[in-house]
């Protein structure tokens, strides 16, 4: 899907690339597995080995030194195992000399009608100042999204049964459209916009008006992809992929102010208010939130 998609290969499993083989490069994009910090994980955080590909991070960060970083991951990385493993990702990131930022940001403040909150983490190899974009306050409705139930083909829509029992565990009058979800204990929500999509979801953890699943072409929208970007993958893949993906309204705003942050290079403020919002972003101690 990526070659297809921007003509470039994947080089394969980062533990098997030789840190020193990668191209010299200004500013590194990556994310490492989120299911060791999440909710819907089992939360085993750097115990569970796919936690431990921060640290392939790490080793590439220290042998290629590049000018800035943009990391992701679910907000629970923040307060996973009582603040203690987000802790030990800051001080070695901040052991390597960069200054460091870190913020929550919800996908549903930047245009796209999922709520999906991360956290990111910025950092820089020069000491320089720093703000993460702040919120649209607004996002599309989902009838721009979602697509016309006739252009739907029969198999994304639940069986009867499934329908009768989800439209009896819903609460109120649901809107529509809107995409009900299911969570862990089994309850259902009916939202005008789209919980956090997963890579490891059920088939129909979320659903359109109670009715049937979101195709993949209405996942990627809801990550902010272009109706121009193909998906030659099965469906099963493309779930994933939306699952696992970033979303690109989001990091598109962040990316504008980390490459503004770069060309101005003003320095860090020597005092910020901690108090101003739950998660500050921060430069050079540790910051309790």
């Amino acid at each position: 899907m990526y070659e297809e998609n921007f003509g470039e290969r994947p080089a394969g499993d980062i533990n098997a690339i030789d840190p020193r083989s990668i191209p010299e490069h200004d500013i590194l994009l990556a994310g490492f597995p989120c299911q060791p910090f999440s909710i819907a994980g089992k939360g085993l955080g750097f115990a569970d080995t796919r936690g431990t590909l921060f640290f392939n991070i790490e080793t590439v960060l220290r042998e290629k030194k590049p000018k800035a970083f943009l990391l992701e991951n679910v907000k629970r990385l923040v307060s996973h195992d009582a603040g203690r493993t987000f802790d030990v990702i800051l001080d070695r990131l901040r052991g390597l000399g960069y200054t460091i930022y870190y913020k929550v940001l919800n996908s549903l403040d930047f245009g796209v009608p999922q709520k999906r909150e991360r956290i990111y983490i910025a950092g820089f190899l020069e000491k320089i100042d720093f703000t993460f974009p702040k919120p649209l306050g607004y996002y599309k409705p989902l009838n721009e999204i979602l697509e016309k139930d006739v252009d739907v083909p029969q198999e994304y829509f639940l069986s009867e049964h499934i329908r009768r029992k989800r439209l009896s565990a819903v609460k109120g009058n649901p809107p529509r459209p809107s995409i009900w979800h299911e969570n862990i204990g089994g309850h259902i929500s009916a939202l005008p916009y789209s919980c956090a999509l997963r890579a490891g979801g059920s088939y129909n953890y979320l659903v359109v008006n109670g009715e049937r699943r979101l195709t993949a072409r209405e996942m990627l929208r809801l990550q902010g992809f272009p109706d121009t970007f193909k998906i030659p993958i099965p469906y099963s893949q493309a779930r994933k992929v939306a699952g696992n993906s970033v979303t690109v309204p989001v990091i598109q705003r962040i990316a504008e102010k980390m490459t503004s942050a770069l060309r101005k290079k003003k320095p860090f403020k020597k005092e910020k208010n901690l108090f101003e919002e739950l998660y500050v972003e921060h430069s050079i101690g540790k910051t309790s939130t």
